[in-house]
């Protein structure tokens, strides 16, 4: 089908105020239509997490959800849909987008094609070619739409018979590699003006918070909101959105695209732990390394969905896991290792360790954050895994993982030290709030006898 073509006063036209709208400021509007909502999806066999939106006349589309990415793509090869727009060079639309390049002489009538058209980078973490993660996509102009939260904030409901116009990128087949079955790009919620809690605030002068609560469940889904601050109701009815701990959500001024001479602000989210505990004592660290390095970027401590366990800078890695394993052979704990199973490398006897409704008595883990009282604890559902292997181990393993020494997130700007993985982050509840630039978060939420699986979702009209 031939893309429409629209005059060009009328393009221009379309363009210009498209741009002004998404300039608005969200705290001088009037709020129109519910806040957004999907469940989020664990893949057993990926570990990767994936919400639900609505493209293409609308129809159901299963995204990575990317944490720190900066914007939606999906693969648009077989894209069906007669209402997409590219954006073209040299226009405001493009500089707000940061366009990468312009495409030229592309004369066929489809997405993934146009000539003189904005191109964006359709990322994913998970491709193991270097060479497919440097592959260019138009961005396009086309409806996008999500689950709407009920004024009750507990159950969501159907809403895409109420599509938004959203700024997004295409992608190839091949940038599907590594992705879970069934999914045909990625959600980018990350720190950039067209992510979707940015654009949805936007055009719908949301306030600039989106929450993520990921479920601990092997079956049922977590939930990511969008443009609300709540109430958020779980089980029991409980309100999630208090009490929460707050801490400075912190800029990385060095990202993944900068060059020696142009330093480009990452669009990932860093929280500034400046100590961890260990049942309750302090490890002693490096810390320099828990700083981000304004030279660099490398250094501090960053928040991913796209890393299932989180991952420690060698030297932390060795001190919390000799920590943890002298505070586990005491009392009242008294547990002795065993032999570990990759990628661990602390493991304990199953039969040998208790469990309550907050997971396995084991050492607590506390991250401090920018204060003494402000404390991210992480009990044994977070800390511990388990891996059972037919016919061999059952064994709780420390999920944490030795990330190596400062490795490299790009060419010019070096990886963090700590990278807070999802399993973490299940059953913990997370505000970001953009606006102020703060995280509140609320440890798990076992312990309140509620969890991130008891969201309920209506069912979906025919």
């Amino acid at each position: 089908m031939a893309m429409p073509k629209l005059q060009v006063p009328l393009l221009f036209l379309f363009f210009f105020f498209f741009f002004v709208f998404l300039a608005l400021t969200p705290s001088r509007a009037q709020t129109f239509g519910p806040p957004l909502v999907s469940p989020i999806q664990k893949d057993a066999s990926t570990l990767q997490y994936i919400i639900t939106a609505y493209l293409q006349s609308p129809q159901e589309t299963k995204l990575l959800l990317d944490l720190g990415a900066s914007y939606i793509w999906i693969n648009c090869d077989g894209y069906n849909s007669s209402s997409y727009r590219h954006i073209p060079c040299t226009t405001l639309l493009d500089e707000f987008v940061g366009c990468f390049a312009c495409l030229m002489n592309c004369r066929d009538s489809n997405p993934n094609c146009g000539d003189s058209v904005c191109v964006l980078k359709p990322e994913n973490p998970f491709q193991s070619s270097i060479s497919g993660n440097e592959q260019y996509a138009p961005a396009l102009v086309d409806y996008f739409s999500m689950l709407t939260l009920d004024n009750t904030g507990s159950i969501g409901g159907p809403s895409s018979s109420s599509p938004f116009t959203f700024i997004f990128s295409c992608g190839y087949k091949e940038n599907l590699e590594g992705l879970a079955r069934g999914v045909t790009g990625s959600a980018g919620l990350g720190r950039s003006s067209i992510s979707i809690p940015v654009q949805a605030s936007a055009i719908f002068h949301y306030p600039r918070y989106f929450a993520l609560c990921l479920s601990g469940s092997k079956t049922r889904p977590g939930a990511a909101f969008v443009g609300t601050k709540g109430p958020y109701k779980f089980g029991r009815g409980i309100d999630l959105s208090k009490p929460l701990a707050y801490t400075p959500l912190l800029l990385n001024p060095v990202g993944k695209y900068s060059y020696p001479d142009l330093k480009k602000p990452s669009s990932e989210y860093f929280i500034g732990v400046t100590s961890i505990k260990v049942n309750g004592k302090a490890v002693a660290l490096n810390q320099s390394l828990l700083d981000i390095d304004s030279g660099n970027g490398s250094g501090g401590t960053k928040l991913s969905t796209v890393v299932p366990y989180t991952q420690l800078e060698t030297s932390i890695y060795k001190a919390v896991t000799e920590a943890f394993v002298k505070a586990a052979a005491s009392s009242p704990f008294n547990l002795t290792a065993t032999k570990p199973v990759q990628p661990f490398s602390v493991c304990y006897p199953a039969g040998n360790v208790r469990t309550t409704r907050a997971g396995p008595t084991v050492p607590a883990i506390d991250l401090v954050m920018h204060r003494n009282d402000v404390v991210w604890k992480i009990l044994g559902s977070n800390s511990m895994v388990r891996v059972a292997e037919k016919g061999g181990a059952d064994v709780w393993c420390l999920g944490f993982v030795d990330a190596g020494v400062r490795p490299k997130t790009s060419i010019f700007a070096g990886d963090p030290s700590i990278v807070i993985g999802g399993y973490q982050m299940e059953d913990n509840f997370l505000q970001f709030e953009l606006e102020s630039m703060r995280l509140g978060f609320s440890s798990s939420v076992l312990s309140r006898g509620t969890s991130c699986a008891s969201f309920r979702f209506a069912a979906k009209k025919g």
